[in-house]
């Protein structure tokens, strides 16, 4: 499952401490709300997988960042490649739904049709039960122009790096001492069984994604510099070999710039290959394509 980072903790915290947990009654529109009036009251709907109960086996919700409910079309925020301009703000269509008393019922394009039976807690946050597994998954709601984009592209920039099938080494600095990262054009990051994984290749800048042989395996990590959310820390783990440390910094949704700090040169990569999600099914992407080279 893909657990997305809370950036929101702080406020979440605060709403759940201070606001009643009774559900809201709904009815038919004028004395009390109708559950369609609450769903669409709201322009996006971020997916809370760290307030989950019980076991999530629903794949559009663990994929999704936010969910919105537009008149009918489902719409949903499941890259972060363009994360706050796509369709408005709200991602791309990926489904329709219908509402009746307290039911959602949601028509994916590719997972098919799943229903739903739905808590309204406040007019900005519903629970959505599966009745199947009994899992619940809460649903914070917000307007466009207050939900912030920036932190939740930062706080799950990892996920972002996993957008591209690889990404093309584009320049390198003059200033900085010679070393072996010198020799390695691509890299491609993607989650595994075993957590998140990066592939690294000598090949010939130019090289196409089909024909790239890696020659390195490990897992990789990205943290906050000094709790700086925009700041990062990129740490390479190569199997067998040790460890290589970057400062990250994200050019643009195509472009990111890696300073290696052992060695003082910087690097430009250039994503290749995007692929946009629409289900779970992009989990796997790397796995059946990846190749080795002897070392």
């Amino acid at each position: 499952m893909r657990t997305i980072t809370t950036f929101l903790g702080a406020m979440l915290l605060f709403v759940l401490t201070t606001s009643c947990d009774a559900d809201i009654q709904l009815g038919d529109g004028v004395v009390a709300p109708t559950l369609e009036q609450v769903v669409e009251g709201k322009q996006l709907w971020y997916v809370d997988l760290n307030y989950v109960h019980d076991d999530i086996d629903i794949p559009f919700i663990t994929q999704a960042f936010t969910l919105s409910f537009d008149y009918g079309t489902l719409m949903a925020n499941n890259n972060l490649v363009g994360v706050g301009s796509a369709g408005a703000g709200m991602g791309i269509s990926v489904g329709y739904y219908e509402t009746f008393e307290n039911t959602l019922i949601i028509h994916h394009d590719i997972d098919g049709t799943y229903e739903f039976d739905v808590r309204v807690k406040d007019f900005d946050r519903i629970h959505l039960i599966d009745p199947a597994s009994g899992s619940l998954i809460r649903l914070q709601g917000y307007q466009i122009g207050n939900f912030d984009y920036d932190a939740l592209f930062y706080d799950n920039i990892h996920y972002f790096l996993q957008e591209y099938r690889a990404w093309e080494k584009t320049f390198t600095s003059n200033a900085g001492v010679i070393n072996e990262f010198d020799r390695e054009n691509f890299l491609s990051f993607f989650p595994s069984y075993d957590g998140d994984t990066f592939l690294s290749s000598k090949d010939a800048r130019g090289t196409s994604i089909q024909n790239l042989l890696w020659d390195y395996e490990g897992s990789y990590l990205v943290e906050n510099q000094n709790n700086d959310l925009i700041n990062k820390y990129l740490t390479l783990h190569y199997e067998n070999i040790g460890n290589e440390m970057f400062d990250l910094y994200v050019i643009n949704d195509r472009t990111i710039e890696l300073y290696h700090i052992s060695s003082g040169t910087t690097y430009r990569f250039t994503g290749k290959g995007y692929i946009q999600i629409k289900n779970s099914s992009g989990k796997s992407r790397l796995l059946d394509v990846k190749k080795k080279k002897s070392l």
